[in-house]
């Protein structure tokens, strides 16, 4: 075989269908992926429906050798992140390649050129296609399929990225949760009760009648909550409202928390069910038929994620946290949910990571994102 690496610009529909359907075959053989829905990775890939590209630009790569698809990448432009952290930065994302360094090498300085000639001057990934989307490799815990909006690649990616040279920018850590072992934490019971009644803290769960005014409120607490943490992007209200249009008809109601004192709204959680067991079953397809699986086999789901838990900064370190965690515990348990992941959760992040601990949770994979000079 040719070692000859051709890299082609995709840019026609069917091109595209080819960048989005090849990653099957890397996966052919691995138990633990789960496919993604291929009408939703074309949404999240098109330029003119995806709000993410009002503030970015994006052009995705095929790299074939004898006319076979052996790689591809997106090099991504994200004009948001820059301004909000007053960096130079791009962005390389839907990396997938054979264990072959010399297409790696091919793909990763195809972004390379592409980034510096737009003025930028470090590369950073992998970015699916921002830090509010799939982000990072996995780099521990290979012997489990991710959960919901999680990534999973093969573990030779690791080499591919630190024989060409990138450099660990910042790893991501996931919990694991098991119900009897958070109620046996007696601190965090103890400091959720404490919290609790010294605030006067309400919480209340996802209004599915009132869905717009509550998204509302998701947008009052998002962007104020996560402000301060490294290569947070604040997510524009039409990325909200997409991702909340996405996510409606996943959402468990039960698990969509809004924390109230004296009528202000001060946090929000969302955990979802990992749909992804039902996923994995539907090999990128919804239509004609799988979608009925979502609601059949709905009560066969044994994991829950917490995507996301923030409470604006004035209100932090009360020990809030405790409540809000109790709060999905309890819920969670009383739909037979028994297991969760709290993720993603940077490593240096000691006040989530704290609350973690404290519910011995047990980091069971973490995800590094990578960066380079270019």
């Amino acid at each position: 075989m040719s070692s000859f690496v051709d890299i082609s610009l995709v840019q026609t529909k069917s091109e595209l269908m080819a960048f989005i359907k090849c990653q099957w075959q890397f996966y052919k053989n691995d138990p633990y992926w789960v496919p993604p829905l291929i009408m939703d990775r074309k949404k999240v890939l098109n330029r003119e429906k995806n709000p993410f590209f009002k503030h970015a630009e994006a052009d995705f790569f095929l790299a074939k050798r004898e006319g076979k698809i052996v790689g591809r990448i997106a090099a991504i432009k994200n004009d948001l992140h820059n301004k909000y952290h007053n960096e130079n930065i791009g962005f390389f994302g839907f990396f997938e390649s054979i264990n072959d360094q010399a297409v790696a090498n091919a793909l990763f300085d195809t972004v390379k050129e592409w980034l510096g000639k737009r003025g930028l001057t470090h590369m950073r990934g992998p970015a699916n296609p921002s830090s509010n989307d799939e982000y990072g490799m996995l780099i521990e815990g290979f012997d489990d399929s991710p959960r919901l909006l999680m990534t999973h690649n093969p573990k030779y990616y690791l080499n591919l990225c630190d024989n060409y040279g990138f450099y660990k920018a910042k790893d991501l850590l996931a919990y694991k949760l098991e119900n009897k072992k958070v109620i046996s934490s007696e601190k965090l019971v103890r400091v959720a009760e404490i919290a609790r009644k010294r605030s006067g803290i309400k919480i209340t769960s996802l209004d599915m009648k009132n869905f717009n005014s509550e998204l509302e409120k998701v947008k009052l607490v998002y962007n104020k909550a996560w402000a301060p943490n490294w290569g947070f992007i604040p997510m524009t209200d039409d990325e909200i409202d997409a991702m909340a249009k996405d996510l409606k008809p996943l959402v468990e109601p039960s698990l969509v928390l809004f924390g109230e004192i004296k009528g202000e709204v001060i946090g929000f959680a969302l955990c979802m069910l990992d749909y992804n067991q039902i996923f994995k079953e539907m090999n990128g397809r919804l239509f004609p038929f799988n979608f009925i699986k979502l609601k059949t086999k709905k009560k066969e789901i044994t994991w829950a994620r917490v995507i996301t838990l923030g409470i604006i900064p004035e209100y932090q370190k009360r020990g809030l946290d405790a409540v809000f965690y109790m709060e999905c515990l309890h819920r969670a348990h009383a739909i037979g949910i028994d297991l969760g992941e709290a993720s993603w959760i940077l490593e240096d992040n000691e006040m989530m990571n704290r609350g973690a601990e404290v519910m011995q949770g047990e980091v069971y994979k973490k995800y590094r994102v990578y960066e380079i000079a270019i």
